[in-house]
């Protein structure tokens, strides 16, 4: 499991003395059990790792963003840390969709579950991320089915 391969991470960063590792891995592990207390709030089960997969790629996007301003108001090395933070999450993410695979596993979902217009744009995407968590970025992937769908 995902949260086993974190847990011993922390570990090995811990033994390795690997400060911006564990401290990034630390911060996984809570942003983790932060998303299974909500769940269980909502009397839902602990998260799967398919929504573990979607909670990093949240946590990696929510860095890129802060990189981008990081940039633009001048501080290097704020932008950096957080670089070094993406790269450790990242690891723990499947090999990313290239565009080309993205557009035919649309191609191939559409075609499945018939979906002839925009009103069935729901049902693909939601088929996508059940087949696909973590290896396609869905805010993408919404814009292509949206323009595949309206075609």
């Amino acid at each position: 499991m995902l949260r086993d391969d974190i847990n011993n991470a922390v570990k090995d960063a811990m033994r390795a003395k690997d400060e911006r590792k564990l401290s990034t891995l630390r911060m996984v592990n809570s942003t983790i059990k932060n998303a299974d207390i909500e769940a269980r709030g909502q009397s839902k089960p602990p998260l799967s790792d398919g929504d573990l997969l979607s909670v990093l790629q949240k946590m990696i996007k929510q860095r890129q963003e802060s990189v981008e301003l990081y940039d633009k108001g001048g501080r290097a090395e704020l932008a950096e840390q957080e670089r070094a933070e993406i790269a450790v999450i990242s690891a723990y993410l499947p090999q990313q969709m290239s565009e080309d695979d993205v557009k035919a596993a649309i191609t191939a979902e559409i075609a499945a579950s018939g979906a002839a217009g925009i009103k069935d744009m729901g049902k693909v995407i939601a088929a996508l991320k059940a087949k696909y968590a973590g290896q396609m970025d869905f805010g993408k992937a919404s814009g292509l089915v949206k323009a595949a769908l309206t075609a």
